[in-house]
Formats: structure tokens, C-alpha cells, sequence
């Protein structure tokens, strides 16, 4: 990770405190951030990445202290939610005080909050209130909206850079760790409910405070929250999620109508159906393959810059083999069934 000194954080504060948008890194995604206290400056948030009018964004904060107006209620659970995971990849959905712009709410009476856990991310929230500014950034993730998120400087510059204005500016502070978006509770109900799976997983949350159950929390209304449409964080290449049994139908066919395929398999050599799998893909011209981590939390971490790398190398397809069910995968899962269409 690449370090910062104070004068260039004071920089990129003063661009924050006149309106500007500064893309930095957190330990989850890169975010797009702007003053969460400017109707305008967050209203550029979404002409730069196409985001829809109305989609909320999550507030990031440089400690509970900071976030703690924002919101017009802390419950107990919050509290140690909080006092837990932050600084860290969880973002609390609380009651909206009237500091929480409509503008970052999407108009809903409810606010998405966290503090991140990434050096770079607070330096610049403590700059920023250090020059005058609110200390608080709306922040989404800083690419256009729907495609695949950024976990990398070079991500953020292929995606907005011919977006972004003379007064923005691209921290580079090196890879994401955690690579997938934040965990989301809502708290605005007893007992609280997990609305996105993310960099937290639903057991260590549930061992602080009890979850509701997830299906009994599914069909209960919610309020909206960052990346819970079902066609998001895509490829602008066709991206397929299979078994090994369907890759091996898929190649097959291959020999009839040839594509140029990048091909992301778990590789389990110690099965003979994933080395005969393996050794298919290894001998196939069509296909570039690699090994995915068999590691849900190295697999996250990777997901993304592998995604946005073939994106730009003119694959015709991506193929990913389907990561196995269970909690230990469960927002990786989402994620690859969102960017594949669900």
C-alpha cells in the first residue's frame, strides 16, 4: 500500500471542501466521494457515474464520534455493532437525522453509515474536517454505475477518468484488501437484518448481536441500499456462472462456433473431475485459463481486478465456475449472481 503525506490529503480535502469529487481507496472498493453535507457536490456523484436519482449512498465517517449526528437514533445494537466492526467493511442502516441529505438518502427517512477501515479512507475524512469540511463523504463505488467495482486506482481511471473534471482527483493508495462492498444491517428494526452481504460475514455479526432470520427478513419490506438491484457490479463482457459439468457441455461446443474465453475454475486437482476439467480447458486454444483461490475470502478479494482486467481484453465470454453453497461464500455468491443477470 502506497503511503500519504499530510499535504497531499490537505490537497485533496480542499478540492472535497470546493465541491469536487476525489475517488480513494477503503479496504472494500474504491469509493467516488463528495461532501455528504453539498446537495451539489453529491448531485455530481451521480451525473459522473449515471447513477439513478434516488439510489442512496452510504456516508463514511472517520470515527462513531463523527457519524453520530447523522443519525436521529442509536440503538444498543448499533452500539456494539459499531463498537465491533469499526473501523471496518460494515455499513449500519440508521434512523435519518435532518443533517442526512435527501440527496444521499434517496429521500427515504433512513441513512447508510460506516467508517472504514483503511488508512488512506480516514486520513482523508480527518483532513477534510480539518480544512472546514463536514468530515463526511457520500461515497458509492467509483465507477459508472452497474459495472464491475473498482479495487484498484487503474480501475477508477478506466471507468471515470473522461468523466471526472479538472477539480477531482484519483487517490492511489494500491489494491483493495477485502475487495467486496461492505456488509449491510439495518437497524431501524428488532432484531436487526443483514440487507447485502459483504466484507463481514453474517456469523461474526451474529455472534455480537442476533440477526433476524434471513428468509423470515426477506419478505419483509426494507429500505433501498447501494448494490441490491439484481443486474449489478457486471462486466460489459457476457459473464456465465457454471458447474464443471456445464463447462465441459460449453467447451464442447466451442469447436463449432470458436469464442475467445477467459475462464476462471476453482481447481480442485485433488477431484478427477476438476483435473480432467483442468486439463480440457489447459489443451483448449479458445481458452485463457486461470486458478481461482478456494479460499472465499482470497476468492473476494481477487474477484473484481480479474473481472476488470479481462474486460478490457477483448474476451468474447467469461466463464467462472460456481463457488460452493454456504455462508462462508455468501457475498461472493451474490455478487457473481448479480454480475451474471442474476
Amino acid at each position: 500500500m502506497q503511503s500519504f503525506s499530510a499535504t497531499e490529503l490537505d490537497r485533496a480535502a480542499a478540492l472535497l471542501l470546493n465541491g469536487g469529487l476525489v475517488a480513494f481507496p477503503t479496504e472494500t472498493v474504491y469509493g467516488l466521494g463528495a461532501d455528504a453535507s453539498s446537495a451539489s457536490a453529491v448531485s455530481r456523484i451521480f451525473e459522473v457515474k449515471g447513477r439513478p436519482k434516488g439510489h442512496p449512498l452510504i456516508v463514511h465517517a472517520a470515527s462513531l464520534e463523527s457519524a453520530m449526528p447523522l443519525a436521529s437514533e442509536w440503538s444498543e445494537t448499533a452500539r456494539e455493532l459499531a463498537a465491533a466492526f469499526w473501523p471496518g467493511p460494515l455499513t449500519l442502516i440508521l434512523p435519518a437525522s435532518p443533517l442526512a441529505l435527501d440527496e444521499v438518502t434517496g429521500g427515504q427517512r433512513s441513512v447508510g453509515i460506516r467508517v472504514p477501515g483503511h488508512p488512506v479512507a480516514l486520513g482523508l475524512l480527518q483532513a477534510f474536517a480539518k480544512v472546514g469540511g463536514s468530515g463526511w463523504l457520500a461515497a458509492p463505488s467509483a465507477n459508472v454505475f452497474g459495472a464491475v467495482s473498482p479495487t484498484r486506482a487503474q480501475d477508477v481511471v478506466r471507468s471515470l477518468g473522461g468523466r471526472m473534471g479538472e477539480g477531482d482527483a484519483v487517490i492511489d493508495g494500491g489494491a483493495s484488501s477485502v475487495g467486496l462492498e461492505s456488509t449491510i444491517v439495518d437497524c431501524t428494526v428488532s432484531p436487526p437484518r443483514v440487507l447485502r452481504p459483504g466484507g463481514i460475514p453474517r456469523e461474526a455479526i451474529d455472534a455480537v448481536v442476533r440477526l433476524a432470520d434471513s428468509e423470515v427478513a426477506k419478505r419483509q419490506s426494507a429500505p433501498r441500499v447501494s448494490g441490491s438491484l439484481a443486474s449489478h457490479y457486471a462486466p460489459r463482457t457476457p459473464l456465465k456462472l457454471m458447474s464443471q459439468e456445464e463447462m465441459h457441455k460449453c467447451l464442447a461446443q466451442l469447436q463449432s462456433a470458436p469464442k475467445r474465453i477467459a475462464v476462471w475454475c476453482l481447481g480442485d486437482e485433488t477431484d478427477p473431475q476438476g483435473r480432467a476439467l483442468i486439463a480440457q480447458l489447459n489443451a483448449s486454444a479458445n481458452c485463457e485459463l486461470l486458478l481461482a483461490p478456494a479460499q472465499p475470502d482470497a476468492y473476494g478479494q481477487q474477484l473484481y481486478a480479474r473481472l476488470n482486467d479481462w474486460d478490457q481484453a477483448g474476451f468474447d465470454e467469461i466463464w467462472l465456475e460456481r463457488p460452493p453453497e454456504g455462508l462462508a461464500w455468501e457475498a461472493v455468491l451474490d455478487r457473481l449472481g448479480r454480475a451474471s443477470g442474476g
